[in-house]
């Protein structure tokens, strides 16, 4: 269905525009939210390789396009940090994800009963 703005009032075409601007900030909020699930994955696995890995062995991290020798305890404690960040941020995306969602749906429902009204 193809809608002539030009036919739309003021509210009407502010609340498609505003529409569209939560729909784009869902898809930035869902890739967000999609690095981050992916980041604690390779978190939660480089945990799992650390934990097996004896204090006696060299570790290494990445830095920049270098690998520098660390302490394996250190390094442990800083990817369970990293993992506890992590999880935070994922729960604020999944919070900032469910608002928009409602948002979409309201505003959705109410540009529909307008353009029903108006018979557009």
């Amino acid at each position: 269905m193809s809608i002539n703005l030009n036919n739309l009032d003021e509210e009407q075409r502010n609340k498609i525009q505003n529409l569209a601007n939560l729909q784009q900030t869902y898809e930035i909020i869902t890739t967000q939210k999609n690095q981050t699930e992916s980041h604690v994955r390779e978190t939660q696995f480089a945990i799992e390789e650390l934990e097996k890995t004896s204090e006696d062995n060299a570790v290494y991290k990445s830095i920049g396009g270098i690998l520098v020798k660390s302490e394996r305890n250190a390094l442990l404690d800083e990817k369970k940090s990293l993992k506890v960040t992590l999880e935070m941020r994922l729960k604020t995306l999944d919070q900032k994800k469910s608002r928009l969602e409602n948002q979409i749906t309201t505003l959705s429902t109410s540009i529909q009963a307008d353009l029903q009204n108006q018979n557009v």
